[in-house]
């Protein structure tokens, strides 16, 4: 018998091993793949587009936000994977209600994904791997906390979403890789965990560093016309305008740490 606390504080209990597992998290599908039981997983959603190669063979069950629930009951699933800012509380409570065991993460700190592994291995039967992928973030941690930056931290404005213009504070995951990797974060001190803001109030708060990331939004060439409001910053002035993969900042799991050592890389890069 296996028993796990989850970020919502349930206990779960599992007899055995789960055998069809259903992930509404696409950072977490890749990291059981990684924990080498992509074997038990039977659905992901849409989003779930890695590791290539190995998830194309799975069921789709919708989207993040508009599972299909329908679909998931008939997949049989006896553990399904979920993240409180991913996923809905309404998709939550329906599937909870069916009787399905459900694990919920909700890493806000880089450290907190060695926690989640961790548990989520536990369930899976996997331990030896998350230990493994535990060392390499430890390991990358402490290389990266090792190597501080000749000058200050670049302040650096990451927004997520335009129309209208948001980013997100130092209380989440995607803030807090940001922090470890280097960076001062322009909004880190918002009130809002995602947080509207206009470019004006960026261009005051003189970012050295712009990282436009690929998702949510897919920031493309076609949007730098959009961000002149910004041609008087550091920044704009030395070209540190630099287009990022969006998994790196905000896939947590398997890929935290070679995200971290590809952001810390970047903001290097930007010899400030």
């Amino acid at each position: 018998m296996t028993a796990v606390r989850d970020a919502t504080g349930r206990e779960l209990v599992l007899r055995h091993p789960p055998r069809r597992v259903v992930s509404l998290v696409p950072s977490l599908t890749e990291t059981v793949f990684a924990l080498g039981r992509g074997d038990v997983l039977v659905g992901v959603t849409r989003y779930c587009i890695e590791p290539k190669g190995s998830v194309e063979r799975l069921e789709r069950v919708g989207g993040t936000k508009n599972p299909d629930l329908d679909r998931i009951r008939a997949l049989q699933p006896d553990l399904v994977l979920l993240n409180a800012e991913e996923n809905r509380q309404d998709d939550f409570a329906a599937l909870q209600a069916d009787g399905v065991t459900l694990f919920v993460s909700f890493p806000k700190r880089v450290r907190d994904v060695i926690e989640l592994i961790r548990a989520l291995s536990v369930l899976i039967d996997a331990r030896e791997a998350a230990e493994k992928i535990a060392a390499q973030l430890d390991e990358t941690l402490a290389e990266i906390g090792a190597r501080p930056f000749v000058t200050q931290r670049p302040r650096v404005f990451c927004p997520i979403w335009k129309n209208p213009w948001m980013g997100f504070s130092s209380d989440t995951y995607a803030g807090d890789m940001l922090a470890v990797a280097g960076a001062t974060n322009v909004l880190s001190e918002r009130a809002e965990r995602y947080c509207e803001v206009t470019l004006e109030e960026v261009a005051a708060a003189a970012p050295q560093v712009v990282l436009l990331p690929d998702e949510p939004y897919v920031f493309k060439q076609k949007d730098l016309p959009g961000l002149t409001a910004l041609s008087g910053t550091p920044a704009w002035q030395n070209s540190q305008v630099r287009f990022i993969d969006g998994k790196a900042l905000s896939w947590f799991g398997s890929r935290t740490a070679s995200g971290l050592r590809y952001l810390a890389q970047i903001l290097r890069q930007s010899r400030l």
